[in-house]
């Protein structure tokens, strides 16, 4: 696909919401059920069943698909599409490329063994490799426009409003 096909394809969404800003307003549904053998979640992902467990640092088989592995696969995930679709829409030389995400966790927060230890990452890096001739500027545009417009990593840092409840 090309800038010119990715223009044509978003066009009339784009428009649509310009003039009806309801009908960008989608909720996205995640569900799972949670295992009654064993200390797992089976995640409906739509395309297959993801079971997800506890990581080995918390006692875990590492059978089981970790959820902050999960969080930095989305993040890869979303932030690659993206880089991809920005990439393309600049018409930026991009031969090959690949994403990492990494980040840090003191499971001493998660097994409640220190309450001065966060639950959750500490930090988390987001690098992109690029096969570019493009000059620094440009290069730094992409990351910029990535960064904005990636759900997954604009989420993370800015946080959403959260709501747990229960049903019976």
């Amino acid at each position: 696909m090309d800038a010119t096909e990715l223009k044509a394809m978003q066009a009339p969404l784009k428009q649509a919401y310009r003039d009806d800003a309801s009908q960008a307003l989608i909720t996205l549904r995640a569900k799972g059920s949670i295992d009654d053998q064993s200390v797992a979640c089976k995640v409906e992902t739509g395309r297959a069943l993801a079971i997800a467990g506890l990581h080995p640092a918390t006692g875990g088989s590492g059978l089981e698909l970790c959820s902050g592995d999960m969080l930095l696969e989305a993040l890869v995930a979303c932030a690659g599409v993206t880089l991809k679709a920005v990439a393309t829409a600049l018409e930026f030389k991009l031969g090959a490329a690949t994403v990492e995400a990494e980040g840090d966790l003191d499971f001493r927060g998660t097994l409640g063994v220190a309450k001065d230890a966060p639950v959750g990452f500490r930090a988390i890096r987001l690098n992109f490799n690029l096969d570019t001739d493009e000059p620094q500027e440009r290069i730094d545009s992409l990351l910029k426009l990535t960064e904005r417009y990636c759900v997954v990593f604009q989420t993370i840092s800015q946080k959403p409003e959260l709501t747990v409840s229960a049903r019976r």
